[in-house]
């Protein structure tokens, strides 16, 4: 299934996590929001984020002037976001009082630019979980092909007062 591709019965089920819900869950606004939509949610296995790209990113300017391309560490961060809003439904975190916080990353590859115009889809999988802790491994694709892909650790912690 493509990202723009929901059939009547998935829009009106409870796997489509809409951007009302997104900003719920996670604490990150403008300009560092990097996740529009979530499709595929399967609590404790995973989650579809779903990005649109626009040339309006305020990072292209400078990445890089005239050959716009999306830094793979957001590209890393987008999978993380998705990572915690699967974590923060799965664990129903309350964002007032805990955080959901990147770990760790490992054995990232970058395989193909995502530029302005895409729209990835982050692809984020349970490896493990134990207790507060999640060990995913994330894909970006974009038109069906791997963009990146990635292991990566969250926690669920209290806010600090």
């Amino acid at each position: 299934m493509k990202a723009n591709d929901l059939t009547e019965q998935q829009k009106s089920t409870d796997d489509v996590i809409e951007i009302g819900e997104i900003l719920r869950r996670l604490p990150h606004r403008y300009p560092f929001l990097l996740i529009d939509r979530a499709i595929d949610y399967i609590p404790n296995k995973s989650i579809r984020g779903i990005k649109n790209v626009t040339i309006n990113e305020p990072f292209f300017p400078g990445h890089f002037p005239g050959a716009p391309v999306m830094p793979g560490v957001l590209q890393i961060e987008a999978l993380a976001q998705t990572g915690a809003v699967l974590m923060s439904k799965t664990l129903e975190a309350d964002i007032t009082k805990h955080l959901i916080l990147f770990m760790s990353v490992e054995n990232a590859r970058f395989k193909k630019p995502v530029m302005p115009g895409d729209t990835m889809e982050m692809v984020v999988e349970v490896l493990f979980q134990r207790r507060n802790i999640f060990k995913f491994r994330g894909r970006v694709e974009v038109r069906g092909e791997l963009a990146t892909d990635c292991e990566f650790a969250a926690m669920k912690a209290d806010r600090p007062s």
